[in-house]
């Protein structure tokens, strides 16, 4: 390879690269970067990632929910297994729905309008599992919820990528998945205290912030240029960045990089490396992380430590879990500017591979007499089992369930997201940004809606050990297609796929 080629790409003043032609001008350099005034970014990410919260607070519901209702003396709202393995997955099911539309709703409304969009069907589907009679309006309220949930994963992320610039894209990039953390991690905590319905009124809660936060916010710039509003853009971007910096600088690269994609993606272009490489990417990384296991394992958490009779009460076992969870997410959101998104995700895969196979070995190994279970019954019936624990190896599925979340929680969680909005192209984000969220919650349901019978009819061991192979291929993926983007513009990362210049992964 020739000198030239080994190059970092914000260094090449090819006329190859018509995104950066001259350094001085069309480089986000630090002295910019360090002149920004963040508050208001800041303040616009919060009001975005409340849909996060309410996202993470839903899916998890199922989980404290599930022992109630198996026991629920009407027979109108009583769970079975059938009924209790659609109330965990169909959640998934509308999230895919969401995601579908998000396709659509992104590219007419904009990411701010999806956003608020997200607010109307959240808000009832909580009020119909608030007021409950029956076990359909328990689902309906599920799949509402689930919808919401989807097009706020395709909306929020793009949102926000957009919105920031390249010194915290990476933190505030992680943002929706700490704010999906905390709201799972206070349903956890508000299920040691509140009755089943009081739940669902408590989700309406962030939902309403929301959607009272982002009246006030302003809508993407990018989105604003590639709908031919420049002053609304300009605007825009003065509000994010403050009057007092260049920021019309910024502007002027942003508005190059629409100028040149302002054209809805065609069929033809499909077979561009530039538009389908990305879009590849970032749909088996959506793909991959559902496959590793991670919605089973929290819709089904305080089920599945019943299954396994840990040492603590399953409630308490689903809390500290989530509490985990936050606490590795916020790591990766400080660390992934800094250590880079790769290596974060070898080391999340890494960990997750041994957690899930060090569960599964356990399962399969320690007699049933030691680890309380009864070998292939459900996790559903086994809520009349006694979860009176024999020894302290029971605190083995407790520690490999901590360690899985925290491998999840510091890369292939939050990285994901933040990847699907950086490496899609801006001309296909909105389309792509669905088909991801479409693609990542089929997934989901296809696994929690067989997981149940999975367990039934081969026992717990086999899905953890399943999903260890998994995070075996999470690394192989992550070593051959996945780019590193840290302290990349979105402009450098489209000029790299592009051109196909590999030194950018460097």
């Amino acid at each position: 390879m020739e000198p030239s080629a080994r190059e970092p790409l914000v260094r090449k003043t090819s006329f190859s690269y018509q995104t950066f032609p001259e350094r001085t001008v069309q480089r986000l350099d630090k002295e910019y970067l360090r002149s920004l005034h963040n508050r208001r970014l800041y303040l616009a990410v919060f009001a975005a990632v409340l849909g996060n919260f309410s996202f993470g607070f839903a899916l998890v519901y199922p989980s404290p929910v599930i022992p109630v209702l198996e026991a629920h003396p009407s027979p109108a709202l009583r769970l079975d297994q059938y009924t209790a393995s659609w109330f965990g997955s169909v959640f998934t099911l509308g999230a895919a729905a969401g995601g579908l539309s998000a396709m659509l709703l992104n590219d007419r409304l904009g990411r701010k309008l999806s956003i608020m969009f997200s607010a109307l069907p959240s808000v009832v589907g909580y009020a119909l599992m608030a007021g409950a009679q029956g076990i359909g309006m328990l689902l309906l309220g599920r799949v509402l919820t689930g919808y919401a949930g989807g097009v706020t994963s395709a909306s929020i992320p793009v949102y926000i990528s957009e919105i920031s610039h390249p010194g915290v894209r990476g933190m505030l990039g992680a943002c929706p998945q700490i704010m999906a953390v905390l709201g799972s991690l206070v349903l956890y905590a508000l299920g040691l205290v509140l009755e089943w319905r009081w739940l669902a009124v408590a989700g309406e809660v962030p939902v309403l912030a929301m959607i009272v936060l982002l009246c006030f916010m302003p809508n993407s710039p990018r989105f604003l240029l590639s709908q031919g509003k420049d002053d609304e853009a300009l605007g825009s971007l003065c509000w994010l960045r403050g009057r007092d910096t260049d920021y019309a600088r910024e502007y002027e690269q942003i508005k190059d990089s629409v100028r040149k994609q302002n054209r809805r993606v065609s069929c033809a272009e499909i077979k561009d490396p530039f538009i389908y490489k990305p879009i590849l990417i970032a749909v088996g990384m959506r793909f991959l992380q559902q496959l590793s296991g991670v919605t089973c394992v929290l819709v089904y958490l305080q089920s599945i430590f019943k299954k396994t009779s840990v040492i603590l009460k399953p409630e308490y076992d689903a809390a500290l879990v989530g509490l985990v969870r936050l606490f590795s997410v916020a790591i990766a959101a400080v660390s992934m500017d800094k250590a880079g998104r790769k290596i974060l995700l070898f080391v999340s895969a890494g960990v997750m591979l041994v957690s899930n196979l060090t569960m599964g070995l356990y399962i399969h190994f320690v007699p049933a007499s030691q680890n309380g279970t009864i070998a292939n019954k459900t996790l559903v019936s086994s809520a009349s089992l006694p979860a009176e624990p024999t020894n302290y190896i029971t605190l083995i599925p407790l520690l490999a369930t901590m360690f899985f979340i925290m491998g999840y929680a510091m890369g292939w969680g939050p990285i994901t997201w933040l990847l699907m909005s950086e490496i899609l192209p801006l001309k296909a984000r909105g389309v792509a940004s669905g088909l991801c969220v479409v693609v990542s919650w089929l997934t989901a349901f296809t696994l929690t809606r067989f997981f149940l019978l999975v367990v039934e009819a081969f026992g717990l061991e086999v899905p953890f050990l399943f999903f260890a192979i998994i995070c075996a291929v999470n690394v192989l993926f992550t070593g051959c297609c996945v780019p590193e983007t840290k302290g990349r513009s979105l402009e450098q990362i489209e000029a790299f796929f592009r051109t196909g210049r590999r030194s950018f992964m460097r």
